[in-house]
Parts: C-alpha cells; structure tokens; sequence
C-alpha cells in the first residue's frame, strides 16, 4: 500500500487524515508528506513517543495505560481517536509497539499495534515483526498504511484482527 494510494481515496472522500506515531516516530507522517499535494488530505502527526504524551496529547485514558502498558490494541485505538480530535481530521492513524532490541513493560521487541479510526469504523491489527529497529518500525510504517487502505478503499468488513 502506498502514502499516494491512501491520499487519494481520502481525498475522493473529501476527508484528512491526522497521523499519531510512537515507535514509528514520524515516519508514517514522513512517507505521506512525501507526495505532491498532501497538504489537501494531511493535517498533522503527534509523535506520543513517551507513555505520557499519549495520556496529555492524545486523551488515553490514564487507567488504561496503567493497566496494559503503551504496547495495546485499545491504546493504539485510542491514539488513533485521540489524533483525530487534536488535528481536527475525519481519519485518524495509529502506531505503537517496541521496535526493540530490548523487550518494554513485558512485551517483546517486535510486538506493534496500528489502528485506524474513520467517521464510519474503526480497525485494529497486532502485528508481530521480525528484524531489527529498522525493520520494525518500517513495517508499522507499512502496516498503518495498509490498514486505512482496508478501511478507506476496499469494500467489505474488515477484521479487527486482535
């Protein structure tokens, strides 16, 4: 799934996306800012990369976080919610998860959540990644990406996929 796929169904849409990033840490906002005439679909990314900006940011609920961790499906769709709310956009993305090398709060390197959350639905995929950093983090990168392609242009239900 391409940056330039997804803006172009959002804007068949008349809708924008906000993008809200942790272990990614820009690249997703990165990869759509790279195609000519984002700024019609594109109104911003958060990079929550501390525990506590997603709480002060995005509006995750404290409990939440206190109870499972950064590294959650309903963490990573509450960033995606939460996103949405703080840059004023009708999509919103989400990433989360530990690129690694070292395991975070229990959880393994590898382990990563993308959400989506649109004005009709929402999606929540877990993804478990191999390889390094790198290779992580490019892969939520892509995930992300290929989830709203699922919401936003394909037809059918799409699975939640916890």
């Amino acid at each position: 799934m391409s940056a330039r796929t997804l803006l172009e169904n959002a804007a068949a849409r008349h809708w924008t996306i906000g993008v809200a990033e942790s272990l990614t840490g820009g690249l997703v906002t990165a990869a759509m800012v790279e195609v000519p005439g984002a700024s019609s679909v594109v109104r911003g990314g958060v990079v929550a990369y501390a525990t506590e900006l997603k709480r002060t940011l995005l509006g995750v609920e404290p409990g939440l976080l206190a109870e499972r961790g950064a590294v959650d499906a309903d963490v990573a769709e509450a960033m995606a919610r939460g996103v949405r709310r703080a840059t004023g956009a009708d999509v919103g993305l989400a990433t989360t998860g530990v690129a690694g090398p070292d395991a975070q709060d229990g959880k393994p390197p590898g382990l990563v959540f993308v959400a989506v959350v649109t004005p009709a639905r929402s999606a929540v995929r877990r993804l478990e990644l191999d390889g390094g950093r790198a290779a992580v983090r490019q892969g939520a990168v892509g995930a992300v990406l290929g989830l709203a392609e699922d919401l936003l242009g394909g037809e059918g239900s799409v699975s939640a996929g916890r």
